[in-house]
């Protein structure tokens, strides 16, 4: 009577292997933007805690940037230009930071992420 292996061959192993550090290497690619993205969340949601009220939008956009230097998001990632005060339908107001950051992969394939978060703001904005 034969026995049946099982398992998997050298080439299968290998190809499998491949596979995976293939999304390891994508991921590692990937991470530091969605962690840098995290810091930014959470420095705008103290901005949004802490109350506008008499405050200007440079006031505003200056706290913030301040506070995501503690979150450790660089400079060149979001420019005061993607700092913006939107006033939605029932006249509360928001603040919106939208940017885009371009990774580059390998050879010429880039990664293109687009974040785009808001949060209400308590108090008014000075315009």
């Amino acid at each position: 009577m034969k026995s049946k292996q099982s398992g998997v061959t050298l080439i299968g192993f290998l190809f499998i292997m491949a596979i995976v550090g293939f999304f390891a290497f994508m991921g590692m690619k990937l991470f530091p933007s969605y962690s840098e993205y995290m810091g930014v969340v959470k420095a705008m949601n103290q901005v949004a805690t802490e109350g506008t009220n008499g405050k200007s939008l440079d006031e505003i956009r200056r706290g913030l940037m301040f506070k995501m230097n503690f979150q450790y998001v660089d400079d060149a990632t979001i420019k005061p230009a993607n700092i913006t005060i939107k006033r939605d339908a029932g006249g509360a107001n928001q603040l919106q930071v939208a940017y885009d950051k371009q990774i580059p992969f390998m050879y010429n394939i880039d990664f293109l992420l687009h974040f785009n978060k808001s949060v209400p703001l308590q108090g008014n904005v000075e315009q």
